[in-house]
């Protein structure tokens, strides 16, 4: 459980990360770009050759394959939430990271007494024998 939960940390900082990197691409279209060639990312590894033709507006991936033209205020906005919305559920994540790690670390000190007990019976047992 702790593995999974420390690979969901990882996913969501990615998406952070990739949130806030839209944000800085948004912020990179400006009218002095337009008509300027640019690569459009058609999937993660593919990109084809493109150009700005209205940079006051831009398609934003809104999510389940459905995609939005918003203003770049808008666009900004709305990939600004999703950083803080990403953040917010790391905060929880981590949090209940730290509290399982806890756990887990005081159940495998109550083992280790539990077996130092045990074999310290054993050697006075035998040592008795």
């Amino acid at each position: 459980e702790l593995n999974h939960l420390t690979n969901s940390f990882a996913q969501l900082k990615q998406a952070q990360t990739k949130f806030k990197s839209c944000v800085e691409n948004v912020a990179e279209i400006t009218p002095a770009n337009q008509d300027k060639v640019i690569l459009v990312p058609l999937t993660n590894s593919l990109y084809v050759p493109g150009k700005i033709k209205n940079p006051q507006h831009v398609i934003v991936d809104v999510g389940t394959g459905y995609f939005v033209q918003k203003s770049t205020t808008e666009a900004t906005e709305h990939y600004q939430k999703k950083v803080e919305f990403v953040k917010g559920n790391l905060d929880k994540l981590q949090e209940t990271i730290e509290r399982k790690q806890e756990n887990l670390n005081y159940l495998l000190e109550i083992m280790q007494v539990k077996l130092q007990s045990q074999q310290a019976g054993a050697a006075a047992s035998a040592s008795t024998s």
